[in-house]
């Protein structure tokens, strides 16, 4: 093994740790070197000088190591053969030699580094000289085979360790991890190197040491093997290289988002990632780990999509409701970045990088070390450079004053280890940023930018042109223009399916749209509402035919694709239920493409396109309509549950009857139209006597379902014109327009015995009764307000009298 090391390929100087060792090495070497040359002797100088001339030449089959600066022979071999033929001192000078010639071949080491080398190999012939003799001499029945492989081992860990340290020291990585990926691999080279000394040395003692030179061929193969594996490992590394390359201007890419979205943060994204990366080498990380910690500075404000532009770039603090929204950014931030499956830990970085240190941050309030540390970094390195830096609402701060308010939250807000690096090294870092960012061109997204289109745009290929051949240049033009036309309708739908929460300009967005990518002569876009089908959208041929299908789930071609969450592709459209059970529904459709839509929380219905003519869609047409469809289904859940929230806003969701809001809106119509007709308006309250002692003998489940029935029999009493609502609890208004004074108290006896029923049904016994207020417009009222408090007092009047009598009732019966 040699280390190299050169001015032009790793210009930063040497530390005092790695001087020390390095002077370590090479003073044991020397030792080590001392102890040979006072025990010399040569046996036979004609096979040590044949040894080192072979060895010196196989020095000059080297090659590189992946990853490191350094150089790997196969001269081993020689130095094996030293330590089973030689003697300690003639072993030494075979690898120390060797060693040298490796330095020195085709490259131009430093002394001080072929001065280390040479020792660092002398030392690890002497540990496996030694080590051999000893398995000779102390192990029982080690034989030769045992000791020249222990003694192979332990040359290769003295040989590889020693290099594997400088070279971490000198590069600031993890010694383990070097030696590991980078050294380890060729343990097995020299077992067979051990394997292949021990057949020479047994054919020596056959035939004599000249036969040693039968191991030059294997040598070579070795040589060639390293050359082969190595050059896939280079292959693989560059593979890898590009890969992560092109992932990484992936991320770039993703953070013009965010400069799209706020123009401020392009430089600060820059700055604060090589600051970010660079402390994160300081701080030792592990290279996934640094590697995340560069993603997360590029994509931290990500999240900031999610917030409103006139908040993000506000000229001034912001306010309560303000900051509340915009601290959803790491949340969202993180969700998004989910989505990519970084091979290092990018999310728990951005989630985190408000944190503070302390655990008063947001937006989980984690402390100290429960932060990960490359947020810690983050959170640090944003904070000193959004102070430097101009923002919209203040000047640049000097770095002085900057530093001093880092120190200031140094163990409240950050991490008082990352805050001594930056102060330590800022001088260095901003060198750095400087240097790198030198010469890059950054322009802001042109999404300001007003193209003049032209008077008489094209309007696309002439009919009358003759149909080209196949593989024709314009055909080639044709596909090329068509897959431009699908990119820009695909990016228009996917832009107005996101742009309405209205569900029925939503699916007609859709329908329109998606004809001029898969024309069709009928759609049908069904959604589900429990075990069936309903046609939410119909167009086309067979308007009327399509909207009154009911499809139950796993009939027909849309029930079947619901139900198996799979498309079909020229199905046939008769099978629809609701076609073959009438004959006088008929159908010239030939051809139905159909797929799920299919959201977050399920499959909410199917979308079915019609042709006339047999086998019309084909494997583009589903390519197409299952790229849609996600997109789609995400927009119809939108509008869904925009509908859900619009209807629970005015409606009661236990007995669906409308709410107190929607009672007020709608008597502030009924009076106006009184008014204007100059008619009279009845509005009664009344509220369930005994409805308490039901909750306390049968439970809410119980009285609950006694609070739907009574809505649902006052529903059934009143005129289709009426007006049923329940104002909470067991109070219920009605409003009854034109209703006369003795119409209302019949009215009144009606609601009573509805009650009772209702009582006597549940529960079994006759525990309900209702007391009710009247109040009529214009003699008790004028407005909503007055009429209701008016109808409401008379209820309570009621409610006591009712209490009166029962009370009496009660005192009879005790007597």
């Amino acid at each position: 093994m040699c280390f190299k090391r050169t001015m032009s390929s790793s210009p930063t100087p040497w530390n005092w740790q790695t001087r020390a060792f390095i002077g370590l090495v090479i003073s044991v070497g020397l030792i080590v070197l001392c102890i040979g040359v006072l025990h010399a002797s040569a046996p036979d100088p004609l096979q040590f000088l044949a040894y080192l001339v072979i060895a010196i030449i196989a020095s000059s089959l080297k090659v590189n190591l992946p990853g490191i600066s350094g150089t790997m022979s196969v001269n081993f071999l020689f130095i094996l053969l030293g330590v089973v033929e030689l003697g300690f001192a003639d072993t030494l000078a075979i690898g120390g030699a060797a060693t040298v010639a490796q330095c020195l071949y085709r490259d131009k080491p430093r002394p001080i580094q072929v001065a280390f080398n040479a020792c660092s190999v002398i030392s690890a012939c002497a540990a496996a000289y030694w080590a051999y003799q000893l398995a000779l001499g102390r192990i029982p029945h080690a034989g030769i085979a045992i000791a020249l492989l222990l003694a192979a081992s332990v040359f290769f860990f003295m040989n590889t360790a020693p290099v594997a340290l400088v070279i971490a020291l000198t590069e600031k990585r993890s010694p383990r991890t070097i030696w590991r990926e980078t050294y380890f691999w060729t343990f097995p080279y020299y077992l067979v190197g051990a394997g292949i000394a021990g057949l020479v040395s047994w054919l020596n003692r056959i035939v004599g040491w000249q036969a040693s030179m039968l191991a030059l061929p294997v040598v070579y193969v070795i040589y060639r093997s390293y050359r082969l594996y190595l050059g896939k490992l280079e292959d693989e590394k560059r593979h890898v290289e590009e890969v992560a390359n092109l992932h990484m201007r992936t991320i770039e890419a993703l953070a013009l988002a965010i400069e799209a979205k706020d123009h401020t943060t392009h430089d600060h994204l820059q700055r604060v990632r090589v600051y970010a990366v660079e402390i994160a080498k300081r701080l030792s990380l592990e290279p996934h780990e640094v590697e995340a910690v560069q993603a997360a500075a590029l994509l931290h404000d990500i999240g900031k999509l999610a917030v409103p532009e006139h908040i993000i770039s506000k000229p001034g603090r912001l306010t309560p409701e303000e900051f509340e929204k915009i601290k959803i950014h790491p949340l969202v931030g993180g969700e998004i970045l989910e989505r990519v499956q970084f091979p290092y830990p990018v999310v728990p970085i951005v989630q985190a990088h408000h944190e503070r240190y302390d655990g008063t941050g947001y937006p989980l309030g984690l402390r100290k070390e429960q932060i990960p540390i490359g947020a810690r970094i983050l959170s640090a390195v944003d904070f000193l450079d959004a102070l430097a830096s101009d923002r919209q609402y203040r000047r640049a701060l000097p770095m002085d004053e900057v530093l001093q308010r880092l120190h200031e939250e140094s163990g409240r807000a950050f991490d008082p280890q990352i805050v001594k690096v930056l102060e330590e090294n800022y001088v260095e870092l901003e060198k750095l940023v400087v240097e790198r960012t030198r010469g890059m061109k950054w322009t802001r997204l042109s999404v300001d930018l007003k193209v003049d289109a032209d008077v008489a745009p094209a309007s696309g290929f002439e009919s009358d042109v003759k149909k080209p051949s196949r593989g024709s240049a314009t055909k080639f033009l044709q596909s090329i223009a068509a897959a431009r036309q699908e990119g820009q309708t695909l990016f228009e739908l996917s832009q107005d399916l996101g742009a309405s929460l209205s569900l029925d300009e939503t699916l007609s967005v859709l329908a329109v749209k998606l004809k001029r990518l898969v024309p069709y002569d009928s759609i049908a876009i069904y959604l589900r509402d429990d075990s069936c089908l309903c046609p939410r959208y119909v167009s086309g041929d067979n308007f009327r035919l399509f909207s009154s299908l009911r499809i139950p789930l796993g009939e027909g071609v849309s029930g079947w694709v619901v139900q198996n969450r799979k498309p079909i592709v020229n199905g046939n459209p008769s099978v629809e239920p609701g076609y073959l059970d009438d004959p006088t529904k008929f159908s010239t459709l030939r051809s139905a493409l159909s797929v799920p839509l299919e959201g977050v929380s399920g499959v909410v219905g199917a979308l079915t396109l019609y042709k006339v003519e047999p086998f019309a869609f084909d494997s583009d047409h589903l390519r197409i309509v299952l790229a849609v469809s996600s997109k789609a289904a995400l927009s119809i859940e939108n509008a869904l549950r925009y509908q859900q929230a619009e209807s629970s806003a005015t409606t009661d969701y236990l007995t669906e009857l409308p709410n107190t809001r929607s009672l007020f809106l709608h008597l502030d119509r009924e009076l106006a139209r009184c008014r204007r007709a100059n008619v009279s308006l009845t509005v009664m309250v009344g509220d369930l006597d005994g409805f308490k002692q039901v909750n306390d003998r049968f439970g809410h489940l119980e009285g609950n379902q006694v609070l739907k029935l009574f809505a649902k029999r006052l529903r059934e009493c009143c005129r289709e014109y009426d007006y049923v609502a329940r104002m909470g609890g067991d109070e219920f208004v009605l409003v009854f327009p034109g209703l006369t004074a003795e119409v209302a108290a019949t009215r009144e006896e009606t609601l009573i015995k509805i009650a009772h029923e209702v009582g006597q049904e549940i529960c079994g016994e006759d525990m309900l009764s209702l007391s009710v207020g009247a109040a009529a417009y214009p003699k008790d009222g004028q407005d909503a307000e007055e009429l209701l408090a008016e109808a409401d007092r008379r209820m309570y009047v009621t409610k006591q009298e009712h209490h009166s009598r029962a009370s009496k009732a009660a005192s009879v019966a005790g007597e």
